[in-house]
Formats: structure tokens, C-alpha cells, sequence
């Protein structure tokens, strides 16, 4: 979980140091595949009863802010 949740701004990071759209469009793609595999680790950790629903419901409306934000950012270097 800590490593998909860190993978998230590290590819947000490479991706703003390359020179080319299409390298950093890439980046920020990976990043969301980041997030969705943190959403998977929320989900489970639920099932697992290591989150209670509050927290679970708290860190997907997080993740949710996240991905919004990112997409933004996906389009805006898309136009």
C-alpha cells in the first residue's frame, strides 16, 4: 500500500522532468495505475478489517481528489 501510494507522486515527478508530452502523458498514466491499485489495497485492507468504513470512505475521497486532480492534469498536456 505504501509503496503504490508513493509510486503516485514519484511518477507525477518523472513525468514533469521530461521534455516530450508523450513521455510525460506516459507518466501521469502510470501514476494513475498507481492510484488504482491503492483504491484496490483500500478496498482490501477493509475486508481485512485493518480500516474501519469511515477510514475507508475518508482515503477514497482522497484517492478520488487525487484522481481528479491528475486527470486535469492528463488533459491539459493533451490539448
Amino acid at each position: 500500500m505504501r509503496r503504490a501510494a508513493l509510486s503516485v507522486p514519484a511518477n507525477i515527478a518523472e513525468g514533469y522532468n521530461r521534455i516530450s508530452i508523450r513521455d510525460k502523458i506516459h507518466f501521469y498514466i502510470i501514476a494513475e495505475g498507481s492510484l488504482n491499485e491503492l483504491e484496490y489495497y483500500i478496498d482490501f485492507s477493509l475486508r481485512l478489517n485493518y480500516l474501519n468504513k469511515n477510514d475507508q470512505l475518508q482515503l477514497m475521497d482522497l484517492k478520488k481528489e487525487v484522481g481528479r486532480l491528475l486527470n486535469g492534469l492528463i488533459k491539459s498536456w493533451r490539448k
